[in-house]
């Protein structure tokens, strides 16, 4: 699939947002260790998403009712829902200077259509030396789920099946969609929200 850059001025992908606080001390002093010891821009992506997919736990495979959503919350609790967690992987990415985005796509909740879908959050990173776009997916790894840090070949955490309904959207967007974020923010519960609040469509 062919990702499309909603806008063209990189400085868009490098804004910082309420809920991308890339400035908050703890995100500062975090992009100070995670790329203490990682010289090329390639290295620091890496090391940027293999620390938000393993070192911060997803809500749900926890079975946690905490609800974060700014990058600094997320960083400061370790865990939150893919929405969450693409805040903080861009937090963590433009507070180094690296062009960072929003990507989704539509994904069966569960197992069927009958049990409904929810809009998925992955991150579109821009990386000047490849001169091009990669999408990355720091949900978390867990059985049947394996995403991986790839440069040639996407390694998602999920494979889309048009057939039942779900939906690559090939957008990289500035900023988190704003349903995402006011679902994280209308609910108490993550459980409850994941299971029966989660949007299903851009």
């Amino acid at each position: 699939m062919r990702l499309i850059p909603e806008a063209t001025d990189f400085n868009e992908y490098l804004q910082e947002l309420d809920v991308v606080d890339y400035h908050h001390p703890i995100i500062y002093q975090k992009i100070g260790e995670i790329f203490e010891n990682q010289s090329s821009e390639i290295e620091k992506v890496k090391a940027a998403f293999l620390f938000v997919r393993d070192k911060i736990s997803h809500s749900w495979d926890i079975q946690s009712t905490n609800i974060t959503c700014k990058a600094s919350e997320v960083l400061t609790y370790g865990e939150g829902i893919c929405y969450a967690k693409a805040n903080l992987l861009a937090g963590l990415l433009r507070g180094a200077g690296i062009p960072t985005g929003f990507c989704y796509q539509r994904l069966m909740l569960f197992h069927t259509p009958e049990e409904g879908y929810c809009l998925h959050a992955l991150n579109g990173v821009y990386l000047k030396s490849l001169n091009r776009w990669i999408r990355l997916d720091a949900r978390g790894n867990k059985s049947g789920v394996q995403a991986e840090f790839s440069v040639n070949e996407e390694i998602l955490a999920f494979s889309i099946n048009e057939k039942l309904g779900e939906k690559d959207y090939p957008i990289i967007y500035t900023a988190p969609n704003k349903n995402t974020m006011a679902t994280l923010n209308a609910h108490t519960n993550a459980l409850d929200m994941y299971m029966h609040q989660l949007p299903d469509a851009l």
